[in-house]
């Protein structure tokens, strides 16, 4: 289904100073700790700003990490709507099977809305336990973990709570989330493709993995704005849009620096409140923020581990853009799109080609400093290869090759099966230096290769959080699928 294109707008006509949107770019471009990906901006239904940072593109899917956990939400919004899904019923009801193995009263008494709220009771995030408890099936393991306060009393943010969410999705509508969420949510609102990360009993995750574009984070973004209708017609119902949005349990210290914090404002279901309005949120920057008091939208995709600064700056240059745009608007419109249809990441400020003589640098083999590379431990190796033509670099991960190449000055756009773009070169006479951007993550590692004595370093900006390898540092091949739903049968465990 091809995606019909949001309406568009010159953001005067939906009242908004393009001064202000400039400010933001100049703020997230001078800031060390950000690195920006894409950012759309929705006034009034309109879309009145975008842009990516090239090597990005509008088209490519990004993993949201956390703020996959509000496409989760929406699509328990639809279980409920359908009569599937019932936000007071117990967990363990939805799993007959653990019956006799879950005894703590304060695990039976947990309810589903408790862990769509991230308020099962447990002071701290569970997952590492659930699975050492129960690798096969980490809901059981989650049940076995006895809440330290009773449901819906306490906030802690637990990745345990919204698998288990997605567990029953899965369960009582015999789909995959991605399969539930194509006809309901994902064709109506235009959004192509997307691929959701898989456990190894090929269930959907929920609480992290998804891939989609910048696009369809704004358009979800959009349709909560306006309160479950798209063009027109009604998806969810307003009472799922208000439920899910509101606080559910208190998450705040009572500290000055609390009350200056956007993850202390109240979480609903699957969703952040904050100081303004409210946000799904993923890590490293993944923001689909809805302001219903300012009637906008604003989503982005980065790289940073400074996620508060990235709200601020957003609170602090766009809020006042949204209003009454002043004299000379056209100009700064103008002024605003020239800008946005260029934007760009700089490439690493280095020589193209290796200094003399350059055959040191050809089929040169480099292997950890210290003996061991501590960003990533499974990176054995890193080969250059010079042919006259250009810079082959191959970084070797316990067997695997990711074969990279190094051409000219800018960002050279690999086209294997995990998407990358490079630039480097020759920081001095002994150096090579390779950064390498994983363009369906957030994510970008450094490579520092050292002449004498073959040896190279390793960083990456910022950790990824859940990858096995370097070649698993894109988004899953979607598993092909009828669309068909199965007969819903929560009590069979075979549904998921």
């Amino acid at each position: 289904m091809s995606a019909r294109p949001l309406p568009q707008s010159p953001p005067a006509e939906q009242g908004v100073d393009a001064s202000g949107i400039s400010a933001f770019l100049d703020a997230v471009e001078a800031d060390p700790d950000i690195e920006p990906h894409s950012l759309m901006i929705l006034r009034h239904g309109h879309l009145v700003a975008s842009g990516w940072w090239a090597p990005y593109t509008p088209g490519r899917l990004q993993l949201l990490y956390s703020l996959s956990k509000s496409f989760t939400s929406t699509a328990a919004g639809f279980a409920v709507a359908e009569g599937l899904l019932d936000l007071d019923r117990p967990v363990i009801s939805y799993f007959p099977e653990f019956e006799a193995d879950i005894t703590d009263p304060r695990s039976r008494a947990m309810l589903v809305r408790h862990v769509a709220a991230m308020a099962s009771g447990h002071l701290t995030e569970t997952w590492a336990d659930a699975l050492r408890l129960d690798r096969a099936e980490a809901v059981r393991g989650f049940l076995l973990i006895p809440p330290d306060r009773d449901p819906g009393t306490v906030f802690a943010y637990n990745q345990s709570a919204t698998f288990t969410l997605a567990t029953i999705l899965q369960r009582v509508t015999g789909l995959s989330l991605t399969a539930y969420l194509r006809p309901r949510l994902f064709d109506p609102l235009g959004i192509g493709e997307t691929a959701w990360t898989r456990n190894r009993a090929g269930r959907e995750i929920g609480f992290s993995g998804l891939h989609a574009a910048t696009d369809a984070v704004a358009r979800l973004g959009q349709l909560y704005l306006d309160d479950g209708v798209w063009e027109g017609r009604r998806l969810l119902p307003a009472s799922w849009i208000a439920e899910a949005t509101r606080a559910h349990v208190a998450n705040a210290d009572g500290t000055p620096e609390g009350a200056r914090s956007d993850w202390q404002q109240g979480y609903g279901l699957q969703f952040w409140r904050g100081r303004h309005g409210y946000r799904g949120d993923g890590a490293f920057g993944q923001f689909c923020v809805v302001l219903p008091g300012h009637d906008a939208v604003i989503a982005t995709t980065a790289a940073t581990d400074r996620m508060q600064e990235l709200l601020d700056l957003m609170w602090r240059h766009l809020l006042p853009a949204f209003g009454t745009a002043p004299s000379a608007a056209g100009e700064r419109d103008e002024t605003l799109r020239r800008r946005l249809a260029r934007l760009a990441l700089p490439p690493v400020e280095a020589a193209a080609e290796p200094p003399e003589p350059a055959d040191a640098w050809s089929r040169a083999e480099f292997v950890p400093a210290g003996g061991v590379c501590a960003a990533q431990r499974t990176l054995t190796g890193v080969v250059v290869a010079e042919d006259g033509k250009g810079t082959g670099v191959t970084l070797v991960e316990d067997g695997r090759r990711l074969e990279l190449r190094l051409e000219g000055t800018g960002w050279s756009v690999g086209t294997g099966p995990t998407p990358t773009a490079v630039s480097g070169g020759w920081t001095d006479r002994d150096t090579l230096r390779v950064d390498v951007l994983f363009l369906e993550t957030p994510h970008r590692l450094t490579v520092e290769c050292a002449l004498p004595g073959r040896t190279f370093t390793a960083r990456w900006h910022t950790t990824p959080l859940h990858a096995r390898s370097l070649e698993s540092l894109r988004a899953p091949s979607p598993r092909p699928s009828t669309g068909r739903r199965k007969t819903p049968h929560p009590a069979t465990p075979s549904a998921t």
